[in-house]
């Protein structure tokens, strides 16, 4: 997946309903795939450019270890939405799963995936989290997975990272980019919080990766936050109430595609 550092990007989150075996799960496959679709549908009417999944219902999320029934429910969905578009489209499996993402990238054809825990290590509700890098590229390359894209969080939001206190965002950026990240993601400190600019210049002097805002994008700031980054990653902001376990609300998204469609003709 490649990008146009002029064109910028817009990709519009789907949080995957609650997958089988999770707490809050009440849906079966079928349902949870139609309600995806839906928002898919949404989405490419409105002219998003992209489409991140995620199984952000499946709280308390398991560290890693997500099991063959979150893989095998994941790919369902995937397989059908990648059926559904040709719009490039990503995964995320929650939480740290990355080669279970990859691996579902790569069955659906999916064009990248979203990281947490890439390098350096954090402090997340879920617990401690160590680098993986080095286990995952290598894992991509063995499967034969090269042409998908590896997104990376850096700072993660929810996390704490008083053990890499001394390491700076620029600094996280420059290691991310030397161990083959193909994307830099900064986000705020929570789902729905929006990132800081600094962080975002400090990055951009750092690295020449594309740089991904990956949380608390809205109509709201997106006009302040458009000239900083070159992919914007919107869950909450395309929601009601700005809240990400609501349900898409397609005026929003059409307000915010609009004010992206006006900055682009600048």
């Amino acid at each position: 997946m490649e990008f146009d550092q002029k064109q910028k990007v817009v990709v519009g989150m789907i949080h995957v309903a609650a997958l089988p075996g999770t707490p809050r799960n009440s849906h079966s496959i079928h349902e949870i795939i139609k309600k995806a679709i839906t928002e898919l549908n949404i989405y490419i009417k409105c002219g998003v450019d992209a489409v991140l999944i995620e199984n952000m219902h499946d709280v308390p999320y398991l560290k890693k270890n997500v099991g063959p029934e979150i893989v095998a429910a994941m790919t369902a969905v995937a397989v059908k939405l990648r059926a559904a578009t040709k719009l490039p489209l990503g995964i995320q499996i929650l939480a740290g799963a990355n080669k279970e993402a990859l691996s579902v990238a790569l069955a659906a054809s999916f064009d990248f995936i979203r990281t947490e825990g890439f390098v350096y290590g954090h402090l997340a509700d879920e617990g401690l989290f160590e680098s993986d890098a080095g286990e995952l590229l290598r894992f991509r390359k063995q499967i034969g997975a090269t042409a998908i894209k590896v997104w990376t969080d850096i700072k993660k939001k929810h996390s704490a990272h008083e053990i890499t206190a001394d390491v700076s965002v620029a600094e996280t950026a420059k290691t991310a980019e030397y161990f083959l990240s193909d994307g830099i993601i900064i986000t705020g400190s929570s789902t729905g919080e929006s990132v800081e600019v600094v962080d975002l210049i400090e990055a951009r002097k750092a690295v020449q990766l594309p740089l991904i805002v990956g949380s608390g994008v809205s109509s709201e700031n997106i006009k302040v936050l458009w000239p900083y980054a070159d992919v914007f990653i919107v869950g909450s902001g395309f929601k009601y109430n700005h809240y990400w376990e609501e349900t898409i609300d397609s005026n929003a998204v059409k307000e915010f595609m609009n004010q992206v469609k006006i900055l682009r003709n600048k």
